[in-house]
C-alpha cells in the first residue's frame, strides 16, 4: 500500500465552512450508497447502526475503534442515492456530517464533509482520510484491516493543522 495522502480542503457548505474530502470509485452509485448506509456494509469499514432510520435517529456503534461508546445519530436529510446528512455528539461537540454522491462516465464521486464548528482538524482530518481509505478497500473487495491508523496519524496531522489556519 502507498503512503496516505492528505486530500481534505476547506469549502463552503450548506451550514457554513466545512472540511471536504473527495473520493472517486469505479462503482455504480447504488453500490457506494449501500456501502455508506447499509448497516452490514457500513460495519465492514467504520461501524454499524441500530434502530429505525425512519424515526430520524439511530444508534451508531463505531466498531472500527474497539471500545468507542455508542452514539445517537440524528438524520437530517436522506435522499437516496445522492445525499445524506446528520449530526452526532462526540464528547461535548456536535459533529455535522454529510455526503453527496454523483455518477458520471462510470465513476461515482463521493464528497464527504464535516462542518468546522470547533473541530480539531489535526485529528479529525487524518481520521476521515483513514476511514474513507478503508471504504475504498471495501469497495475493492479487499480487507479494510489492511489500512493502518498509525500510517495516518500523526503523519497527516500537520497538514490539517495548517489547513485550519
Amino acid at each position: 500500500m502507498t503512503e496516505p495522502t492528505a486530500t481534505g480542503t476547506i469549502g463552503e457548505g450548506p451550514s457554513g465552512p466545512e472540511l471536504q474530502l473527495l473520493r472517486r470509485f469505479p462503482d455504480e452509485i447504488d453500490v457506494v450508497w449501500a456501502a455508506m448506509t447499509d448497516s452490514e456494509q457500513l460495519e465492514r469499514w467504520i461501524g454499524r447502526w441500530e434502530g429505525n432510520p425512519r424515526t430520524g435517529r439511530v444508534t451508531f456503534f463505531m466498531t472500527a475503534e474497539g471500545d468507542a461508546a455508542p452514539a445517537e445519530y440524528r438524520i437530517t436529510e436522506c435522499t437516496e442515492p445522492t445525499r445524506f446528512s446528520g449530526s452526532t455528539q462526540v464528547g461535548p461537540q456536535v459533529w455535522q456530517l454529510r455526503f453527496e454522491l454523483s455518477f458520471d462516465d462510470g465513476v461515482t464521486t463521493l464528497l464527504f464533509a464535516q462542518v468546522l464548528d470547533e473541530v480539531d482538524l489535526g485529528s479529525v482530518g487524518p481520521g476521515w482520510e483513514y476511514y474513507l481509505d478503508r471504504l475504498s478497500r471495501v469497495l475493492d473487495d479487499a480487507d479494510a484491516a489492511d489500512i493502518d491508523w498509525d500510517d495516518y496519524y500523526p503523519a497527516l496531522r500537520e497538514y490539517y493543522e495548517e489547513l485550519a489556519g
